[in-house]
């Protein structure tokens, strides 16, 4: 994977408070008071946010950026544990006690990102009532999708797993066509990058995909999370809260 430890680029254009849909879930008076203490910033795919065990200094509300949250192991080989969009937030852990990273995070997909200080972040978190509600309802989300994925890794076919991947991905993105290499995909899935072109193969004879260079749209919905594992069904937006979301 080509990861790019350069810092991301602030950018000169302020996003709609809006486009990230949780902090939109919060009061007006509370959403200003959140963007104001925010920066907008252009993160390019592969820039790294964190390590595990490096400490969180920002917090970071995808506008319509997408990244992976990867758990490492031995400091080389990862599973994907999570993705968040616009749909989440990156980071909040610190607002809990977690000041250090337990996850690698790594754009996916190039984009634009709300950035907030970690320590900004914390004394929002202690005032902000709303915020409080929001982020502990999250936490079940959190361990019940992380258990999930453990659980799908353990026992589940990679075919099976790809196509939950893909389908997360299409849901995170609102989009049935984008970007993502062999490459990706074994650090995401936590296998060789020869396993995953079987598996890609697989769906593409199908007529369930088509995957070209690290292009791949999806071409039928329905069956591809047929192939999927229930897992899709457990981890995607249940609807419960309004809005689903991982944060670290």
């Amino acid at each position: 994977m080509n990861l790019n430890f350069d810092t991301v680029q602030s950018s000169p254009v302020r996003p709609q408070p809006a486009s990230n849909r949780l902090l939109a879930s919060l009061p007006e008076d509370e959403l200003q008071q959140i963007e104001a203490l925010c920066e907008p910033i252009e993160a390019e795919v592969g820039d790294l946010l964190f390590e595990p065990g490096e400490p969180i200094h920002y917090i970071y509300f995808p506008i319509d950026a997408l990244v992976s949250l990867l758990a490492v192991a031995e400091g080389r080989m990862t599973l994907e544990v999570g993705s968040v969009g616009r749909e989440g937030m990156i980071g909040a852990s610190v607002a809990l006690g977690h000041g250090q990273a337990q996850v690698r995070a790594v754009v996916q997909r190039a984009g634009r990102m709300l950035r907030m200080g970690a320590e900004e972040f914390c004394s929002e978190f202690s005032r902000n009532e709303a915020l409080q509600r929001l982020l502990h309802r999250y936490t079940d989300t959190l361990l019940a999708q992380a258990i999930q994925i453990a659980v799908c890794s353990r026992f589940h076919v990679l075919e099976a797993r790809l196509a939950r991947s893909l389908l997360i991905t299409r849901d995170r993105l609102q989009s049935e066509k984008f970007h993502l290499t062999h490459e990706f995909l074994a650090h995401a899935l936590g296998v060789r990058r020869v396993g995953v072109t079987k598996a890609a193969s697989a769906l593409q004879q199908q007529k369930l995909i088509t995957y070209s260079r690290g292009n791949i749209e999806i071409l039928d919905s329905a069956g591809l999370e047929a192939v999927s594992c229930r897992c899709y069904e457990l981890v995607k937006d249940d609807g419960s809260l309004g809005i689903s979301t991982v944060f670290v």
